[in-house]
């Protein structure tokens, strides 16, 4: 056996070559990108202390191996109670890493290979939920305009329903990225640093000037920020969504019972364009998706547009009768 498997700095310096290297400067990997591949190592190593009684200090390139990742995504699964997709997103950040001990260290490449051959879980996906227009109507109100908190709250609502944005672009908006003048609109910054511009309704302009000149707010500053001026987390917009929620169930009885989250808002943007007509592809565009693929899922959602399409083909059991142009047509025709 080669005597690189069993040093601890070997992996240690794979682990960190592949983060500053391959990551930051080679891939210039996105912020969230690095983050998610970091708690992935973590928790493998956590977990790895545990399984093998060595500290992360004392873990080598030949206790990674195929048993321990196979036993750690059970761990995820089993202990963590994590769902699939996340599992899979786990898995992702292993392969990456593994494909990287395959290219630098040969002496691992048979481990490697067998990490990569571990192959992600298929799960089943449901229907997306989204809300009506009552429904989406009563909760962009719900939030009370006699605080700062709900009249931020209202303008998140409202900014989340108007873009479709993600949790991850709302709370990356600044004040620089609205343009109120001219033809109003405001730039994301979605996935893969991937930046778009969706237009603004009127009220939405309406919304964001008043709270600028309410707040006083500079061009670096996050549009919707926290009480301390920083920008909102992913849990924080979490529990203002629910909390708005909770309100706008009393003038909506039929939204009790039902899980709505800030994705729910933005598979609501979507469905609404979709019913108002708009092309599949625009709507794609509008949501940050790099294939209409994703976007396709949109479509299953929508009863009414399969009852048109219902609606165009007959019944098996129906009749169909032959169509018998008049005389007259036949003379028009004959005469042309």
């Amino acid at each position: 056996m080669n005597p690189l498997l069993n040093q601890p700095s070997e992996f240690a310096s794979l682990v960190q070559r592949f983060f500053l290297n391959r990551l930051m400067q080679q891939k210039n990997a996105s912020p969230r990108t690095i983050e998610a591949y970091r708690d992935t190592f973590r928790l493998l190593l956590k977990f790895a202390e545990q399984r093998l009684k060595k500290s992360p200090t004392a873990f080598t390139l030949n206790d990674y191996n195929a048993t321990l990742i196979l036993g750690f995504l059970d761990y995820l699964e089993e202990e963590r109670h994590n769902s699939i997709r996340t599992r899979n997103a786990r898995l992702a950040a292993i392969h990456s890493f593994s494909r990287y001990v395959a290219l630098q260290c040969p002496p691992a490449l048979l481990q490697a290979q067998q990490i990569l051959a571990i192959p992600t879980k298929r799960f089943e996906k449901p229907l997306l939920g989204f809300l009506s227009v009552g429904e989406i109507q009563a909760l962009l109100v719900a939030p009370s305009a006699d605080t700062w908190f709900g009249q931020r709250d209202r303008l998140m609502l409202t900014i989340l329903y108007n873009t479709g944005a993600r949790v991850s672009e709302l709370i990356g908006i600044r004040v620089a990225d609205v343009n109120s003048e001219g033809a109003p609109s405001i730039r994301l910054h979605g996935k893969g640093r991937k930046q778009r511009t969706i237009p603004l309704w009127k009220e939405t302009v309406v919304h964001v000037r008043r709270w600028q000149q309410q707040q006083n707010l500079r061009q670096d500053q996050p549009l919707v920020p926290n009480r301390h001026g920083r920008p909102m987390t992913r849990a924080n917009v979490s529990e203002r969504v629910a909390l708005a929620v909770t309100t706008a169930k009393i003038l909506c009885p039929q939204m009790r019972g039902r899980h709505i989250t800030p994705h729910s808002i933005r598979h609501t943007t979507a469905m609404h364009l979709l019913q108002g007509g708009v092309d599949i592809t625009v709507i794609a565009l509008w949501l940050g998706h790099e294939s209409t693929t994703t976007t396709h899922g949109y479509i299953e959602m929508d009863l009414a547009m399969k009852e048109r399409a219902l609606a165009a083909i007959r019944s098996p059991r129906t009749k169909r009768t032959r169509y018998h142009p008049s005389g007259a047509l036949l003379t028009f025709l004959d005469g042309l």
